[in-house]
């Protein structure tokens, strides 16, 4: 069997996934892309926010758009945008998201987080969150490099189990709140839990077997992962 006896790696996505969405930092990067949209195409708001969804619907990400139809440099993109964010006055440490964490016995699986963010806004959020000590690694989206993928598309899963060093699906854990990005892993083989805010209304077809409202639930539906509480 492929990647028998390799120790499951457990991928965690950051944006809306280890702080909550009602934290509202996706409205406040919306806001900054649509500024940028504005300014380096020269567009009305209004056609800077529809190209802006467009390019979020077909590529996950906005800036996939950008680069391929625009010529748009990522990494400028990126410290308009992401690293433009004023997260320190919204982020703050999580002690029930670090204890969750630290429950999940390392002796079992690795953990690994997995962002369509650039490096630097992902570094950031964990640090902010004081949770950037437990994770091995980060499989980000390589603005930097000349074809960059992002979830979910197939060459980001196999980058990322490429730089987690996992060569079995069957042995990648994966919790995200993007429907597309658990559907995608859901169809690899992956074990993966869709986030839903709690205000989230549910998907009329569930992306994966596992639809959780919080991340505490990663307790009940994967409690191979955790340390026994005996």
């Amino acid at each position: 069997m492929a990647g028998e006896g390799e120790k499951p790696v457990f991928f965690f996505d950051i944006d809306n996934c280890l702080y909550p969405k009602s934290l509202d930092i996706h409205r406040m990067m919306a806001t900054l892309i649509d500024k940028f949209f504005e300014d380096h195409l020269s567009l009305s708001q209004q056609d800077a926010n529809e190209l802006h969804y467009k390019y979020y619907r077909e590529y996950g990400l906005a800036i996939e758009g950008l680069v391929r139809h625009h010529k748009v440099n990522a990494l400028e993109y990126n410290s308009k945008v992401d690293d433009a964010l004023p997260l320190e006055n919204v982020i703050k440490p999580d002690k029930e998201l670090r204890k969750l964490i630290e429950d999940i016995d390392t002796s079992k699986v690795r953990l690994w987080l997995f962002t369509n963010a650039y490096i630097t806004h992902g570094k950031r959020v964990v640090k902010l969150l004081k949770i950037d000590d437990l994770f091995e690694g980060m499989t980000y989206c390589d603005y930097g490099s000349e074809k960059f993928y992002c979830k979910p598309h197939v060459e980001m899963f196999d980058k990322a189990m490429q730089e987690a060093g996992i060569k079995s699906n069957q042995n990648c854990y994966f919790v995200d709140d993007s429907y597309i990005n658990c559907k995608a892993a859901d169809e690899r083989g992956w074990k993966v839990a869709h986030l839903l805010d709690k205000a989230d209304a549910p998907p009329p077809q569930q992306a994966s077997k596992y639809q959780i409202r919080s991340l505490q639930e990663l307790r009940t539906i994967f409690p191979e992962v955790f340390k026994s509480s005996e």
